[in-house]
């Protein structure tokens, strides 16, 4: 699988552009604020059908104007996909796949999966551990259609059952049967997401210290800690017994929704004693491990977007890089960078069927 030609219009700084790929390597050169990034995520949007960058859809449309469109042609199997997203101010977004429209966006999860490795990747260390949350889903979500909408249908129940503790403190009322529908519902959706993201833990930790040795050339141990409420007792039984708080709270303190991961190396956290080139080899290990675990789970290999990786890699580092990304285990990969003399000397020792792109 691979994007063969994607079209903007009015998508951030680009009115109109379109633009044909090598299935294999990919780079976008220039300068800072040319939107080497924004065309990167404009292939995350085909594929994801959203933004990386967490803006909302409007904030992508060009300021001149009111809508943006995209429109990718991927090929799969032998044969083409047209896939056309649009965002209006006033209409909000849609999605067609060969012309027939999307009822719901999560049913294009997972059909082109993808990875993007880029600087904002350091809020997977530095920030809350909504981020982390985030990231073992979209692993998880882009292979097994079940997950996602588990994870969907408990989100809604969890708002649901939020809104009716807040009601209860606001009105100085209780009752425990309406209580009990929300938890007799919870509680199966929570054990099996949290089920299926310690199978993915398990998965994840070989691959991901391998990586890390290899990006490295380093000595230094690195480990991966899934921290669930639920490791202490069953889901169930932790809606009892956190009841109390929660009334307190006007909202459910414990259960999947408050899962995080622990970044580790040499045994202590990365965030307080990694350096930042160690730092940053653990993220890129730890997306290219991602990359692994999406193509093993769904047999199709993502597309990789290398978004301005190298700042805090030395060459040597990020030649290796590109031989390992180059590999026949790795599909198309779309690369951006500041330093068009860096990219092209780096692609031409590799000898990489490649296309460059100077923006």
């Amino acid at each position: 699988m691979y994007l063969k030609e994607i079209k903007l219009r009015n998508f951030k700084n680009f009115i109109e552009s379109d633009f044909e790929f090598s299935p294999k390597l990919n780079a976008f050169v220039g300068r800072n604020g040319v939107g080497k990034t924004n065309v990167l995520d404009s292939i995350h949007y085909l594929a994801l059908t959203k933004s990386y960058l967490n803006y909302s859809d409007i904030q992508n449309i060009n300021f001149d104007n009111d809508f943006f469109t995209l429109e990718g042609i991927f090929e799969k199997e032998k044969s083409e996909d047209v896939i056309f997203l649009s965002v209006q101010k006033e209409k909000g977004k849609q999605l067609k796949r060969n012309s027939k429209t999307f009822e719901r966006m999560s049913d294009h999860i997972g059909l082109y999966p993808l990875v993007m490795i880029s600087p904002y990747d350091l809020d997977l260390i530095k920030e809350g551990s909504e981020v982390r949350r985030k990231f073992i889903d979209n692993i998880i979500s882009q292979s097994d259609k079940e997950y996602l909408s588990t994870l969907i249908r408990y989100n809604r129940v969890l708002l649901q059952r939020n809104t009716l503790l807040k009601y209860f403190f606001l009105n100085h009322t209780f009752d425990s049967n309406s209580l009990e529908i929300y938890d007799s519902e919870l509680t199966p959706l929570g054990e099996f997401i949290y089920e299926k993201r310690k199978e993915l833990i398990a998965q994840l930790i070989p691959v991901f210290k391998d990586y890390y040795k290899l990006i490295s050339k380093g000595n230094e141990s690195v480990d991966i800690v899934y921290n669930s409420s639920l490791d202490e007792k069953p889901f169930a039984e932790l809606l009892k017994s956190g009841l109390d708080n929660d009334r307190m709270a006007q909202y459910t303190k414990l259960g999947i929704h408050k899962d995080d991961l622990e970044f580790k190396i040499t045994g202590y956290p990365i965030k307080k004693f990694g350096s930042q080139g160690q730092q940053k080899s653990f993220l890129i290990a730890l997306k290219l491990t991602q990359l692994e675990l999406i193509k093993k789970n769904l047999k199709l290999t993502p597309i990789l977007l290398l978004d301005d990786i190298f700042d805090k890699l030395d060459e040597t580092r990020v030649e290796q890089l590109i031989k390992l990304v180059n590999e026949e285990r790795f599909g198309q990969i779309f690369i951006s960078d500041t330093h068009p003399e860096r990219t092209g000397s780096i692609l031409q020792k590799i000898n990489a069927e490649s296309r460059i792109f100077e923006l």
